[in-house]
């Protein structure tokens, strides 16, 4: 550090520098390099160099006259003082959303809300029904998102999310919307070449497709399904996204495993009867303060309804099994909303 003669800066100056508030700037990225655990992903998220990351966080010690990050072989860790100024830090980034958002509550039903959600939920069940939505609401335009990790909304990665993980933070709101059943099925076209299992024991000698994503604990439940089982000779595929998970299935790769709604929108697959049927939670998750803005509130509720388990029942807490749905729904035919998915039938 060059001295104060050295830089010729006069010391009246120095002491003011010294008594200057910490930039916001480099507190926020103080709370990205904390809460990502390096300054690599850090500097990834925010689009800088790690030079001037660490020259930021560098800054922003001096000004406070506090070590607050140390480096250790595993990444970074948040010093005692860091945590004080940490905490501090997250009610700055509370106060700072609350600021943009109360200028939104009274604007008419117009303009943009951004919708977070999981992959499969988003590609299979919201964007086909969200087409009734945006015919109530024509001024609205939905920013969806269909990504694995879950939205932070509390930092306005998103108005409102859809996950499968339960959130955790304990400032936001969380609302469950039901529950969705994962249960095995196969093409046509694998059945009537490889056959069926009926048993586990079975099952561990035909060809398998698994989901690995985050939130869907790929690697966890496969190691827990079948212990000390090798994945090459077994799986066939491993897809990190829904719509290609799906695909894979019903072009034949193997078995694999998709919500029970599957066949409710016309998914060409049948379900196999083995007793391996797995439930996630559905969550709805949003700041409380943006439920007071008109235009977010409508896509809050419109979410609530689309996610009805007394109108849809796959959504149901009980498992029903995929030939029974058509028992439990009086609703409309939704394989017509699937008519461009599914594409035209053969003629002729």
């Amino acid at each position: 550090m060059y001295s104060n003669r050295a830089r010729r800066v006069p010391q009246e100056e120095q002491n003011e520098i010294a008594r200057r508030p910490p930039d916001w700037e480099c507190i926020r990225l103080f709370l990205e390099v904390s809460r990502r655990g390096s300054f690599r992903a850090a500097a990834e998220h925010c689009n800088l160099s790690i030079n001037l990351l660490r020259r930021r966080i560098m800054e922003l010690e001096h000004s406070l006259g506090l070590k607050l990050l140390t480096r250790h072989v595993t990444g970074i860790k948040v010093t005692p003082e860091g945590q004080t100024v940490l905490a501090a830090a997250a009610q700055m980034e509370a106060a700072a959303f609350g600021f943009s958002r109360a200028g939104d509550r009274n604007k008419p039903i117009e303009g943009k809300v951004r919708l977070a959600v999981t992959e499969g939920l988003g590609t299979f069940w919201v964007v086909p029904r969200l087409v009734e939505f945006q015919r109530a609401y024509p001024r609205l335009l939905v920013d969806l998102s269909c990504t694995m990790p879950p939205a932070d909304v509390l930092r306005m990665e998103a108005d409102l999310a859809i996950q499968i993980q339960r959130p955790t933070a304990p400032d936001v709101k969380a609302v469950r919307l039901g529950r969705m059943h994962v249960a095995p099925f196969a093409a046509r076209s694998y059945i009537d070449t490889y056959g069926c299992p009926t048993t586990t024991e079975e099952l561990l000698n035909h060809r398998v497709v698994w989901h690995n994503a985050d939130q869907t604990r790929g690697e966890q439940m496969f190691s827990e399904l079948f212990p000390g089982k090798s994945q090459i000779g077994f799986l066939s595929m491993i897809n990190n996204v829904s719509s290609a998970h799906y695909w894979a299935i019903a072009k034949g790769a193997g078995i694999g495993w998709l919500p029970t709604y599957a066949a409710a929108i016309g998914a060409r697959v049948v379900p196999v009867n083995i007793n391996l049927v797995f439930p996630f939670d559905i969550w709805l998750t949003y700041h409380p303060e943006v439920a007071e803005i008109p235009r977010v509130r409508k896509l809050i509720d419109w979410v609530v309804k689309a996610f009805d388990a007394d109108e849809f029942p796959w959504f149901r807490d009980d498992f029903i099994h995929p030939d029974r749905l058509g028992e439990h729904f009086r609703g409309q035919q939704l394989v017509n909303m699937f008519e461009g998915f599914l594409g035209l039938e053969a003629t002729g």
